[in-house]
């Protein structure tokens, strides 16, 4: 199999590529309108896709826009342009038609442009009215978003050099706003396409109230015991009644997210020692499977194993709901993780809760605000000058201790509550 096409190497092509294409594209966009001047769209829309390749997290904030499509045009009106490998939030929301989220892929540079060209042909022959770029500040999104040639395109754009250029690519221009939640933003995208464009950016409403995100994930019969089945395989012979979960991230790409092996290993050894009747089991992808089980021998106890690349990602969601609580960074997991029962303990540094903690109850937040901090955002295409993330080494491994016994007693005496 091919190496995919890192995001590293996506974002070099999206800088130094990306923005000679934008600026290509905007002049075109000057001459069409120069001689085929644009109609302001009146009608309401009738056809919405959603741009939004990557990062699946953050798909599960967009659900509430999705929704919000669904009820002004319906679900078979609503479709998605993602990377392949991050359809399967999209299948498991279940908010618009398997055969409306139009996918290709990054395997290589070869399939990563046929494929796009082979969505765009699809879109366009769709009769698409109304696409929404999703991503901040991307120029091959936006690119892609122009190409389209939908009469109404939605998007952040840069009026003051508050964000990266990309071009004027979009009818509807929208400010991004640093002070609103994520899932608040992508829903707004979709309101506003009911805006004129020329009264944007200006937007005399209130922002749409920030929505709960809820437990949506059950599994499918035969499910629950085929994770049950995985367990006993790797738990020497035994299905944990109590599980705490704890995602390392051991291989993130943005590497100034990761709070430090030294003190997952601690920590998990503390939970082993206060939990006696639980196990602790490391999560992670194929590609961290090496470095997680390194984790889980150092920590050296048959009730610690590592799950790292032995599950798919719909088991991933199995062990969830059969999970009391995970600890991970700030990450695609805390948000997969929202859309089940299970507990979750995120520890965020170089980006802020308040706009991309999950919004549930069932979420807990440990974030140290320093002065430097968020140094990742949508206006710097979260990169960051930071090479001591004083953000995340200044979280104990004392204060995630307690407050991940806090949350496990306090669901251990909502369980006894309800036996009784």
């Amino acid at each position: 199999m091919a190496d995919p096409v890192a995001a590293s190497v996506l974002q070099v092509i999206d800088r130094w590529i990306g923005v000679p294409v934008c600026a290509t594209l905007s002049a075109a966009n000057r001459l069409l309108n120069l001689f085929l001047p644009p109609k302001e769209a009146l009608d309401a829309p009738k056809k919405i896709l959603f741009v939004k390749f990557a990062e699946q997290g953050s798909t599960v904030l967009a659900q509430h826009a999705i929704r919000r499509a669904v009820s002004l045009v319906g679900p078979e009106n609503v479709y998605f342009l993602v990377f392949q490998e991050n359809r399967f939030i999209l299948d498991l929301l279940a908010l618009v038609p398997e055969e409306n989220v139009i996918t290709f892929k990054r395997d290589t540079l070869q399939l990563l442009i046929s494929g796009a060209l082979a969505a765009l042909g699809r879109i366009r022959a769709l009769e698409i009215d109304t696409a929404i770029d999703m991503e901040f500040f991307s120029r091959s999104s936006a690119a892609f978003t122009w190409l389209t040639r939908a009469p109404r395109r939605i998007g952040f754009h840069t009026f003051f050099g508050e964000g990266p250029y990309r071009g004027d690519l979009f009818t509807h221009r929208l400010l991004y706003n640093p002070y609103q939640h994520t899932s608040q933003i992508f829903e707004q995208m979709v309101l506003a396409s009911l805006q004129k464009a020329a009264d944007l950016p200006t937007w005399a409403a209130p922002a749409p109230a920030l929505c709960e995100t809820e437990p949506i994930f059950t599994p499918k019969p035969g499910e629950t015991e085929q994770l049950e089945a995985i367990l006993k395989q790797t738990c020497n012979g035994v299905v944990p009644k109590s599980i705490i979960l704890i995602n390392p991230n051991a291989s993130d790409l943005l590497p100034i997210r990761k709070w430090g092996r030294e003190r997952y290993i601690d920590l998990a050894k503390r939970l082993l020692e206060r939990f006696p009747d639980s196990h602790v089991l490391l999560t992670g992808a194929v590609n961290e499977a090496g470095a997680a089980g390194e984790i889980a021998r150092e920590i050296a106890s048959p009730r610690c194993i590592s799950l790292a690349g032995r599950t798919t990602l719909r088991q991933l969601f199995v062990l969830y709901t059969a999970s009391e609580l995970l600890i991970t960074n700030d990450s695609g997991p805390a948000h997969f993780a929202a859309l089940t029962p299970i507990n979750v303990l995120v520890l965020f540094g170089p980006e802020t809760p308040a706009l991309f903690r999950a919004p549930t109850p069932r979420s807990t937040s440990i974030w140290l605000g320093l002065a430097c901090s968020p140094c990742v955002n949508a206006y710097n295409n979260r990169q960051s000058p930071c090479k001591n993330n004083q953000c995340m080494l200044g979280i104990t491994v004392d204060r995630v201790f307690d407050e991940a016994v806090e949350i496990l007693e306090k669901r251990h005496a909502a369980v006894a509550a309800e036996i009784d």
